[in-house]
């Protein structure tokens, strides 16, 4: 079980399974909410959860041993994010759960395609097929 622990498909798997949780929970709370407070409203819960983390862990880092640009592009993926969730609770405010979240995992193509653009990585051409195919199951889902 350990060597499970240590893959990153568990872990990956996980953060799907989360994720789709998430949806469904938001839908069910964003009903009587405005979905600007929402957002606030699950970023102190994450941030809470966070924190009692890092304390029950001891992985509690110094600021000052995070390099200049770690701390540019956590700062960039953390506006990313909070731009992410608001656009999210929006959409889920006007829109089913069951199709708002596939075309938000959209972002999957675009990871794909940022990945290559600005990353160098590069995908096999079957990787690329599945690319273009989870591209056309979020389109059909959502229509």
């Amino acid at each position: 079980m350990r060597g499970a622990f240590a893959a990153w498909q568990f872990w990956a798997l996980l953060s799907a399974a989360f994720a789709a949780l998430t949806a469904i929970f938001a839908k069910a709370g964003v009903e009587n909410v405005g979905a600007d407070f929402a957002t606030f409203a699950r970023t102190v819960v994450v941030v809470l959860a966070l924190g009692a983390l890092l304390t029950a862990t001891g992985q509690w880092q110094a600021p000052s041993s995070v390099s200049g640009k770690s701390w540019l592009f956590l700062i960039l993926s953390g506006l990313a994010t909070g731009a992410s969730w608001l656009c999210y609770f929006r959409a889920l405010k006007l829109g089913d759960a069951a199709r708002v979240a596939p075309v938000d995992k959209l972002s999957v193509v675009m990871v794909a395609i940022f990945g290559a653009l600005l990353l160098g990585e590069e995908l096999s051409l079957v990787a690329w097929l599945g690319v273009a195919l989870i591209a056309v199951g979020a389109a059909l889902v959502a229509l």
